[in-house]
């Protein structure tokens, strides 16, 4: 039965590959790392579990640069979560580095016959526990110490990186998005499980070679034993299998870290996880015919128009609007929202439409939260204020 519970996270990462990531791009490297994490377990129990000569020798050293890639999936997830960019410079592949010399320096051991790998890796895993191999640089030791480590630095990387972000932004901007509490608490969770298999992992390794010491008067080797270091690990990465789907907006790839003004109510942003999925290629002509049928109705003059509203209502995810802001008109939600309010005030006022309106009236009948809001986006945008703007109007006709 045990078996069943990284089969079910593999399938999940294969979901969230096929559906979600022409959704959400950062979701494919959410995808590959639930898929790593799921494939470290399936080599634990192929290798101590199975008792079977062939799995031993399937799983046995020959997946090791998997753990190096964990803690740089998961960092290059947050990043590409936060920054609405899922391309990787080309210092973002420095990170890829530990893996690729994991395997280089395996290649002694992973270029032998099958047969003699599986004999070894019996012989090592259930007779001898003795795991000491020859490789190029590195010791086996140091490889089954370092990826412990490795992952520890990089969830609290991510964390820190989570941190950092969410500073500069309300620096940037006096507020945070209204996306930011629950996606602080999933990059939290998926990094605090990280920290915990990491940090029992280190545990496990440093009695295996006979570093013993007691914490709180218990043994290490009753902390850290084998039985433990199995439950822990295979548990922790099906439980972050399971919490993905208590993060509905996370699961659907519905979800865009971008600062938004007005505050979305509890049923709008339930409406606004359910998501149409639309292939990159046609984003753009679709999008701008959706957006352009939209507008003829005005919703941007409601005080509460926001990013969510605008994705339920027409049934796009906000991904999607917001990466068409970003990349193809190179303005963001908030500052297009205004422009299109300023227009929509222009017109009135050229038609005649607002001449027995105050500017209070104006900017509320706009969509603008107050008046001084009103008063500076419009002087941004014309140079002018509203007032000497309707007078050259008035003068003009």
């Amino acid at each position: 039965m045990a078996i069943l519970f990284p089969l079910f996270g593999i399938f999940t990462s294969f979901i969230l590959l096929y559906y979600l990531s022409s959704l959400n791009r950062s979701i494919i490297f959410l995808a590959l790392f639930f898929l790593c994490c799921n494939l470290v377990v399936m080599v634990y129990f192929g290798l101590h579990f199975s008792k079977d000569l062939f799995w031993e020798g399937v799983c046995f050293v020959n997946w090791l640069p998997l753990s190096y890639l964990l803690g740089p999936l998961l960092f290059y997830y947050v990043k590409t979560t936060l920054t609405d960019n899922n391309k990787l410079g080309k210092w973002d592949w420095i990170h890829l580095i530990p893996a690729l010399l994991t395997i280089i320096n395996c290649l002694p051991f992973t270029t032998l016959p099958f047969n003699e790998k599986a004999r070894i890796a019996h012989e090592i895993v259930n007779v001898t526990e003795n795991y000491t191999l020859n490789f190029y640089f590195a010791s086996f030791e140091f490889i089954l110490f370092s990826r412990s480590i490795h992952l520890l630095i990089y969830s609290l990387l991510s964390i820190g990186y989570f941190f950092s972000f969410s500073r500069k932004t309300f620096k940037s901007f006096g507020k945070l998005p209204s996306n930011h509490a629950m996606i602080r608490r999933w990059i939290y969770l998926l990094s605090f499980i990280q920290i915990v298999i990491a940090v029992n992992s280190i545990g496990h390794m440093t009695t295996l070679y006979g570093y013993h010491f007691t914490i709180l008067g218990i043994p290490s080797t009753q902390i850290f034993s084998m039985k433990y270091y199995f439950e822990i690990c295979g548990g922790g990465f099906f439980m972050q299998n399971i919490f993905l789907f208590l993060f509905p907006k996370i699961l659907y790839g519905n979800i865009s870290y971008q600062v938004e003004e007005g505050k979305d109510s509890i049923i709008e942003e339930i409406k606004s996880i359910i998501p149409k999925k639309m292939k990159e290629a046609s984003v753009n002509p679709d999008f701008e015919n959706i957006l352009n049928g939209y507008l003829t109705e005005a919703p941007f003059i409601q005080k509460d128009f926001s990013l969510s509203q605008m994705s339920f209502d027409i049934k796009v995810p906000e991904r999607i609007i917001s990466n068409y802001f970003n990349k193809n008109l190179n303005i963001s939600f908030s500052e297009w929202r205004k422009n299109i309010r300023i227009e929509f005030v222009c017109k009135l006022i050229e038609e005649g439409r607002a001449s027995d309106l105050t500017i209070e009236a104006i900017s509320s009948n706009a969509g603008f939260a107050s008046r001084s809001k009103f008063i500076d986006a419009f002087k941004e945008r014309k140079g002018i204020t509203p007032s000497a703007f309707i007078k050259s109007i008035v003068t003009n006709n």
